[in-house]
Parts: structure tokens; C-alpha cells; sequence
């Protein structure tokens, strides 16, 4: 895979960032994690420009996601979770993670947006509960774009600082990604907290 991602970005620039990033919201298994880093990396030879990486990462990222967050909308909850208990195995997605992750967006929408672009596994998979709860595709596009450019920049910056040695990218992404998930689970527990409170 590493070498169709090199060949794909030699071939086509920017251009082939943005293909490969749309895939991989599309297609979970392609990992962003090989793609930005190693755009990172033609930034170090002086081939491609930062900023312009950046961009095309986050154009192809977010493309990605409209489909699954029309999915969401035009299906609605059961029939996307028919869907995942069928073909789950292929989409790398159960009908138990689609409710919870509705769920989670019921409550934390916006922050969900954003936050959950940032967590590995997640992020792909956060514009069906989008749908689902049919948030206004503006302000999907937002905090979708604000995370996105925050995740896509760490990448990038990754790899152009590790260089030939991007491909160990995830050894130092694993801290930023333990850390979004907390915050996360402490935005949960204070809201269960609060909302004790409230019905006292």
C-alpha cells in the first residue's frame, strides 16, 4: 500500500493528496496516517509546499466525508444499522458503534465534529450520526474543516520533522490521539454530572 500512496502522490502532486484522502474517508483502510506524513516528507526534498499539502489533505478529507454524512441523512438510524450489521466486517463498523456514536452526537454535536476528527477510527465514521441527526450541513462543514485542518497539519508537520522515517508516525501520534480521546470521555462525564444535577 505505502508504495501505490508514493506512486499516487509522485504522480500527481496535489492533486493526488486530495484522491488519496477522499478514498481514505471513504475507504477506512487507507490510513491517513501513511498519506499526510509522507506529503509531509516531499515537503522536506522540496518538492511540494506545506501549506498547499495541507490544503489539498483537508479538501480530500472533508469531500470524503459528505458521502457518508448523506448516507446518515437520507437513510436515517435503522436502515444504517442494518447496513453495518450486514456488510459491518467490510466497512470495519458495527450497528452498536453507529447508535453509540448517535448518541454521543446528540449530545456533544458540534464538539463531535470537530474533536472526533481527530481520533483515529473515529473520525471517518462521525459524519453518518451527522446525517442521522440531520445537523445543518454548514455547520457539519465547519468544525468538520476545523478539526480536519488541525489533524491534517499535525500529520504533515510529523512527517516533514521525522522526514525518511515518517513511516513511524504513529509511535508519535499515539500520545495526541490518548489525549483527544480523554477529553472526550471528560466532556461525557461532566455532561452526565451536570445533568444529575439538573434532575435533582
Amino acid at each position: 500500500m505505502l508504495d501505490w500512496i508514493t506512486n499516487t502522490v509522485n504522480a500527481l502532486d496535489y492533486v493526488g493528496i486530495a484522491l488519496l484522502m477522499l478514498l481514505e474517508n471513504i475507504f477506512p483502510p487507507i490510513p491517513s496516517e501513511l498519506i499526510m506524513p509522507l506529503a509531509g516528507f516531499f515537503v522536506t526534498r522540496g518538492e511540494l509546499r506545506f501549506t498547499y499539502v495541507v490544503i489539498a489533505g483537508v479538501i480530500g478529507s472533508i469531500l470524503g466525508a459528505l458521502p457518508w454524512y448523506y448516507l446518515g441523512r437520507a437513510w436515517g438510524l435503522k436502515r444504517i444499522e442494518k447496513l453495518a450489521d450486514r456488510y459491518g466486517k467490510w466497512l470495519t463498523l458495527s450497528s452498536q458503534e453507529i447508535r453509540r456514536s448517535k448518541q454521543w452526537f446528540d449530545r456533544r454535536g458540534k464538539e463531535a465534529a470537530c474533536l472526533s476528527r481527530l481520533v483515529p477510527g473515529v473520525r471517518t465514521y462521525i459524519s453518518v450520526p451527522a446525517g442521522i441527526s440531520k445537523m445543518p450541513l454548514f455547520v457539519f462543514l465547519l468544525y468538520s474543516t476545523i478539526g480536519t485542518t488541525i489533524w491534517v497539519g499535525l500529520l504533515t508537520y510529523a512527517g516533514y520533522l521525522l522526514g525518511a522515517n515518517y513511516d513511524q508516525i504513529k509511535q508519535f501520534l499515539s500520545p495526541l490521539s490518548l489525549v483527544v480521546i480523554i477529553l472526550l470521555i471528560a466532556a461525557f462525564m461532566i455532561w452526565i454530572i451536570k445533568r444529575k444535577k439538573t434532575s435533582e
